[in-house]
């Protein structure tokens, strides 16, 4: 598994907005922006596990996601890559915390299910522009 490099690990740690691309049912692209963050050598994002995202993940575990730096926005990092779990739970709601708090920080609603994702880089690419 490819790990992510230093410039690809701190776009993704940081509070900068990702996008999530995964197939829907009749193969077509279902892209989404998300709250991102590393967890370990994975990726970890959360969501309801049944938005359509997460029902489309459930069918098909590969997905894409881009991530662009809030502040320079030349600057981005490109995974694709496999769910390789999901992470529920006092477990879950812990990493979504973290998560949600380097947005917006606080901790985040307990009105709905949540779930953590977490993905296993197939390929990273950090383009460099100049």
């Amino acid at each position: 598994m490819p790990l992510l490099d230093d410039h690809a690990r701190e776009l993704f740690a940081g509070p900068n907005i990702a996008h999530v691309a995964t197939l829907l049912p009749d193969g077509a692209p279902h892209s989404v922006p998300v709250m991102i963050d590393v967890e370990g050598d994975h990726l970890a994002f959360f969501t309801s596990p049944e938005s359509r995202k997460g029902r489309n993940l459930r069918a098909d575990d590969r997905i894409a996601i881009s991530v662009t730096d809030r502040e320079n926005l030349v600057r981005s990092a490109l995974v694709r890559g496999r769910v390789v779990g999901r992470v529920g739970g006092d477990a879950g709601w812990a990493i979504i915390d973290r998560i949600f708090a380097s947005y917006t920080g606080g901790p985040y609603p307990r009105h709905e299910p949540r779930e953590v994702f977490l993905v296993a880089p197939d390929r990273v690419i950090v383009p460099s522009f100049g």
